[in-house]
């Protein structure tokens, strides 16, 4: 999308511009675009940065009834521990002029495929258990998944977990070693990784509260190394801005509150995605092509318009909380 090669970005769900590395380059990006369009149950910070054209298209919520052809339809989920579930809507759903994720991508491959296609798209929308009958003939480990979801949640089967063995020509376990690279800093520079908080999952940020670290009403902090604070002489609670530094370019993120914290020495966390702003779009990882997230060669200076500073810590704080009808605004 930034060369200008894809022009259609298609969203069904997630917060693409917040989720991705180097925000002001993704953002340019989707600038670039002919078509922005976005399938979402709720906006998000992507919806504010379009092509030439933008859409923002409503479908069912998770937890809406899902009424189709063959009756009342669910989803299922998979947790981190490899736990499936099933997830079934039970509110009226706000307009019957909705669509379901199922339905959308189903009316969108026939569309495009037309009769090029034998899929039967609209019998698998009918009735989503013939989706899970596809599901259980080619993933391992979903074996009568109808009737299994039907009665209750299911784990994943788990070789090491289960049985203590593991998928290697020897049965057991194989443990690599690999040689470190020591990592060359310049003074006052740090490490820097992206972390979540407490009340987060992914991109959704429901409150402004930490209990892992002792956070409270805000996320723009900077978990520093209390010895690394004073040998820069930097306070607790002072404003500082943020610099990333990779290949001669530099990219900055003002305003977060310094706070001590037992990190080792030259390391520094801030919360993603506060802090995607600073991770370079072209620093990734060797073999998955991942984003180093977790590897940002940061310097911290302090801030100079620390009246400007505190009046935007306060406009987010009141914005996250805004977001969430739970939660009351905080003040930083």
């Amino acid at each position: 999308m930034h060369e200008g090669r894809i022009k259609i970005f298609f969203a069904l769900g997630g917060n693409f511009l917040s989720a991705t590395p180097d925000t002001e380059f993704t953002a340019r990006a989707l600038e670039n675009c002919r078509l922005t369009a976005h399938v979402s149950t709720k906006l998000n910070r992507s919806h504010l940065i379009t092509g030439q054209v933008a859409l923002i298209l409503p479908c069912l919520g998770r937890t809406e009834i899902d009424r189709q052809t063959e009756g009342e339809q669910f989803v299922t989920v998979e947790d981190s521990m490899g736990v499936i579930s099933s997830s079934r809507g039970h509110l009226e759903p706000a307009s019957e002029h909705l669509l379901s994720e199922p339905a959308i991508i189903a009316g969108l491959a026939r569309a495009a495929l037309g009769d090029r296609t034998t899929v039967p798209w609209e019998d698998l929308v009918a009735d989503y258990g013939r989706i899970r009958d596809h599901i259980e003939r080619v993933i391992p480990g979903f074996e009568n998944f109808n009737q299994r979801i039907a009665q209750d949640t299911f784990y994943l089967p788990n070789p090491a977990r289960d049985e203590r063995r593991f998928r290697t020509d020897v049965g057991k376990a194989k443990f690599t070693v690999h040689p470190i690279e020591p990592n060359e800093l310049q003074p006052g520079q740090y490490i820097m990784m992206t972390i979540r908080s407490h009340d987060q999952f992914n991109t959704t940020i429901y409150g402004l509260d930490d209990r892992y670290r002792g956070v409270f009403n805000g996320r723009r902090v900077v978990f520093l190394n209390p010895e690394d604070l004073a040998e820069a002489g930097l306070e607790a609670g002072q404003l500082v801005d943020l610099a990333s530094h990779f290949k001669g370019r530099k990219r900055v993120a003002e305003y977060f509150l310094v706070t001590p914290f037992e990190i080792p020495r030259g390391c520094a966390a801030t919360y993603f995605p506060e802090a995607n702003v600073l991770v370079p779009i072209d620093s990734v990882a060797e073999r998955s092509n991942t984003p180093t997230s977790k590897f940002v060669v940061i310097t911290v200076s302090p801030s100079r318009d620390v009246n400007g500073g505190v009046a935007r810590l306060q406009a987010a704080a009141h914005e996250v909380a805004e977001a969430d009808s739970h939660q009351s605004a905080g003040a930083l």
